[in-house]
């Protein structure tokens, strides 16, 4: 616990904070950003992350992370390690990467390949399935194997995506709607041969909802991301209020090549939750580089034209994406504590792309590390302001925040549900 979480300490119990997060979103004003506290208390963070990340979906990673049987990676969430494998069927489990002998973590590395996890304390053995398979003769003649397997986690995978729910019981909504929806729309870009090129991690010290209200705007972007503007259009898309005539005229251009190659780009909306639009980049530009240039020479998927834009793709509460035509990014949100947040990027290009030959690390990562970076400062600096103990709720623009309004109505909504 930091500095900053020890004075802000409030409340004497959970029971107490649930209450009191219970009172403080009902009685919000509405439009306006959130009370203090729900930004930098423990408790009030601690029911976060019990209310949204331990009972809601969760994108982790994409299957091409974990092409062949064996392969897996790691993950925390909110201090919760979890482990995702293929098994030998083919399938992407999710497990809780805790032993069942004594709770060490199982696999310790955040990448690898095994024929079977091995604990390293005392080395019981499970498959990729989670079965223990081997415990010792120590454990004695009535000890039962099949009442220590690892413990599962909810998984489903769409068009690459990998998305877990630690929740016994999974959440009913439209989510099975939306993954049909994903599907299709990552049909062109054919994941299954894709691999991951580089990732970064960068720990943002502010609170995850401050992360996700930063991203779900482009008001900063003018005065924040020279390099991203180089090729993204601040529209956030076609009802965006904002939006002027040329460009809902360039948009039906667009439309009609989208249509031309088949590729799906209708406006795709599942509550405030789950969003899938396509979107032209500017004229003349193919990708989310510094000069707007191809950064792969080999193409994803059944695409031909380099100029189709970026399929942007919406997941609350972690993760937004950009889909191009060379190459596809992923982000993903994980809370570390109440005013500190892990943001990962991921860069994907084709399978058979070579490293110095077909593409360059540098020039895929230089956008978006410079713009990770000054989203970074905007948002530790947003943090740092909100714990004073002068500020106050603010009101958000309905024109060009809109989208923070549908992410704080959503986080508001989800967690009073289950309170």
């Amino acid at each position: 616990m930091n500095q900053n979480d020890i004075l802000n300490i409030t409340y004497p119990s959970m029971d107490v904070a649930r209450e009191e997060m219970k009172k403080m979103l009902s009685e919000r004003k509405e439009d306006y950003s959130l009370p203090r506290p729900l930004y930098n208390d423990p408790l009030l963070f601690r029911v976060d992350v019990e209310e949204i990340f331990q009972k809601e979906w969760l994108f982790v990673g994409m299957t091409s992370e974990v092409p062949a049987k064996g392969d897996y990676f790691t993950v925390e969430i909110a201090q919760d390690p979890v482990l995702i494998v293929r098994d030998a069927d083919g399938n992407v489990n999710a497990f809780h990467n805790t032993c069942r002998h004594r709770g060490s973590r199982i696999c310790t590395e955040h990448r690898g390949k095994v024929a079977n996890l091995v604990c390293p304390y005392h080395q019981w053995t499970y498959d990729t399935k989670g079965n223990l398979l081997f415990a010792g003769m120590e454990m004695g003649p009535e000890f039962d194997m099949q009442q220590h397997k690892l413990h599962p986690i909810h998984c489903k995978t769409a068009g690459g995506f990998i998305f877990i729910c630690m929740a016994d019981t999974p959440p009913e909504s439209d989510f099975d709607d939306y993954l049909a929806t994903l599907e299709e729309y990552m049909e062109p870009y054919d994941v299954a041969n894709t691999k991951l090129a580089v990732e970064s991690n960068m720990y943002e010290k502010a609170n995850w909802k401050l992360v996700l209200e930063n991203n779900r705007e482009c008001y900063h972007c003018a005065g924040s991301h020279p390099e991203l503007l180089n090729t993204l259009l601040e529209w956030d898309d076609t009802t965006d209020p904002r939006a002027t005539p040329e460009f809902l005229a360039y948009c039906e251009r667009m439309a009609q090549e989208w249509d031309n190659e088949n590729i799906p780009h209708e406006h795709k909306k599942f509550g405030r939750r789950n969003r899938l639009v396509r979107m032209p980049l500017k004229e003349g530009t193919s990708v989310m580089t510094i000069d707007g240039t191809r950064s792969s020479q080999k193409m994803l998927g059944r695409i031909k034209n380099d100029k189709l834009g970026s399929l942007r793709i919406l997941h609350l509460p972690n993760s937004w994406n950009h889909m191009q035509s060379d190459h596809f990014i992923v982000f993903r949100v994980l809370p570390i504590s109440a005013q500190e947040s892990l943001v990962t990027t991921k860069w994907f290009v084709h399978k058979d792309a070579v490293e110095g030959v077909d593409y360059d690390v540098a020039t895929l990562r230089r956008v978006w590390d410079a713009t990770n970076e000054q989203d970074r400062k905007l948002g530790e600096e947003n943090q740092r302001g909100i714990n004073s103990l002068r500020y106050q709720s603010g009101p958000y623009s309905k024109t060009y925040e809109y989208g923070v309004i549908d992410f704080v109505n959503w986080y508001s909504e989800t967690i009073q549900k289950h309170l």
